[in-house]
């Protein structure tokens, strides 16, 4: 069984307040969302990708780098509290009414998680088609850390005396006698069409999901000045390859 359409949707809000500009803020010669717009061409398993931004200059900057931007998001999906769920179901019904063609699956791009592998995308697509009890594929790591081992807070009283996040992991006295620790690091999230049409608010809540771990040098998400300093730091050193930026490019940061 495969996917047959894929819709990768690239959600660009304007107004960061973290970091003013970063959607089309250049990274390696390229804004930040081409980035994701280049990831989604490599991957053969995606039939059309899309930027959805309420901005028309990050509309404008799209598509001068070859974006396909065929709307502007309403301005009731764009607030600093609007919830994900209904702005990709806003994307996938204008371009099934636009094709006059259904999708089987919507590819979550987010352009502040540059660090992507296609490999990694053609993967989570074979994996949704292979297992149709999942609802979707979604982007997994292992932490550097393990709050199930070193997670506190404070008591409350006026001492500041703390205690286990976890009490489950009381009397745990080993790093490696705690279970392992995954994360959902929000490089990628694939989903059956139909989930998304029925998605009412959580998707985490609302489906079952497998999760696709990947490095977490890769589970890279920017929010402000210093997470995009990094990763230009680590794309420098090599830690961070992104296949469609010429190696040379790369290699003369140096």
């Amino acid at each position: 069984m495969t996917l047959q359409r894929i819709l990768a949707v690239i959600p660009a809000r304007g107004g960061s307040k973290g970091l003013p500009g970063k959607n089309v803020r250049e990274l390696f010669g390229l804004p930040l969302i081409v980035h994701s717009v280049r990831a989604a061409a490599m991957t053969p398993a995606v039939t059309r990708c899309i930027v959805s931004t309420d901005s028309e200059h990050i509309a404008n900057v799209a598509r001068h780098n070859g974006a396909d931007v065929p709307f502007l998001r309403p301005t009731e999906l764009s607030g600093d509290h609007s919830p994900m769920a209904p702005v990709v179901r806003h994307a996938l019904e204008y371009v099934e009414r636009e094709e006059g063609l259904p999708y089987d699956a919507v590819l979550l791009l987010d352009p502040t998680s540059p660090a992507r592998v296609p490999a990694q995308l053609e993967e989570a697509a074979s994996r949704l088609a292979a297992h149709p009890e999942l609802d979707g594929v979604i982007s997994v790591s292992e932490p550097t850390f393990n709050p199930l081992w070193v997670g506190v807070q404070p008591t409350g009283d006026e001492s500041g005396a703390l205690q286990r996040f976890f009490p489950d992991t009381r009397g745990v006295t080993r790093r490696q006698d705690v279970g392992r620790y995954l994360r959902i690091n929000g490089n990628f999230y694939l989903w059956r069409a139909d989930f998304v049409r029925r998605l009412d608010r959580s998707w985490f809540d609302e489906g079952t999901h497998a999760g696709a771990e990947i490095p977490e040098s890769q589970a890279f998400s920017i929010d402000d000045e210093y997470e995009f300093r990094l990763i230009e730091a680590l794309i420098v050193a090599g830690i961070i390859r992104l296949p469609w930026i010429n190696r040379e490019l790369q290699e003369g940061e140096e």
